[in-house]
């Protein structure tokens, strides 16, 4: 899935002869740049694909500096959420038991869920494409369990954790049907 994401700031200037609009393509907060095609009334239309490229009532395209988008629009960027902070943790073969290194991972998740005070938790379990995708999404799911009851035995409440399971969709590694790979066999934990 093509990943577009980005932050689009739209706000009133009040200043000069009148208010008029402008808008800022900003890069998100991976740092990705996404691409926004604005439209005037009168069907004149501007694309915007690079950070801090800006458009302000007409059709000219404008970069600004840093400087300037943090001068003029800073507080609303200060308002935006941290980052979701991502884990991946993997497991044995045709198991729901964590790798050693993962197992490690769970007082860090729950370090993040703490600094950042969040109610929102989502864990989605993942198989490679080793065997059958009935088993292989059952194992996923009690990959899934397995990670919240960890979670929730180290004091993340149980009712802001969303589980889903994808089985072996959506790899890490794409493959062939029936190949075993490591690192689809996961655990992704999003911290938002």
């Amino acid at each position: 899935m093509k990943k577009l994401a980005l932050i689009v700031l739209v706000c009133l200037w009040l200043a000069g002869c009148g208010s008029k609009q402008t808008i800022v393509l900003l890069p998100d907060l991976d740092g990705h740049v996404g691409e926004v095609t604005v439209s005037s009334e009168d069907g004149r239309t501007a694309t915007l694909t690079e950070a801090n490229q800006a458009l302000t009532g007409t059709s000219k395209v404008t970069t600004l500096s840093d400087a300037e988008v943090q001068s003029e629009f800073g507080a609303a960027m200060a308002a935006q959420p941290d980052p979701t902070a991502r884990f991946i943790l993997y497991f044995l073969s045709d198991s729901s038991r964590l790798t050693d290194d993962s197992m490690k991972l769970i007082p860090t998740i729950i370090e993040s869920w703490r600094a950042r005070s969040s109610n929102d938790v989502s864990i989605i379990g993942h198989t490679d494409t080793l065997g059958e995708k009935q088993y292989n999404y059952d194992l996923s799911v009690r990959r899934a369990k397995k990670v919240r009851d960890l979670l929730v035995k180290a004091g993340l409440p149980d009712d802001i954790i969303e589980m889903t399971s994808h089985g072996e969709e959506n790899p890490l590694i794409p493959t062939p049907d029936n190949k075993s790979e490591p690192r689809n066999r996961r655990v992704e934990v999003l911290v938002r």
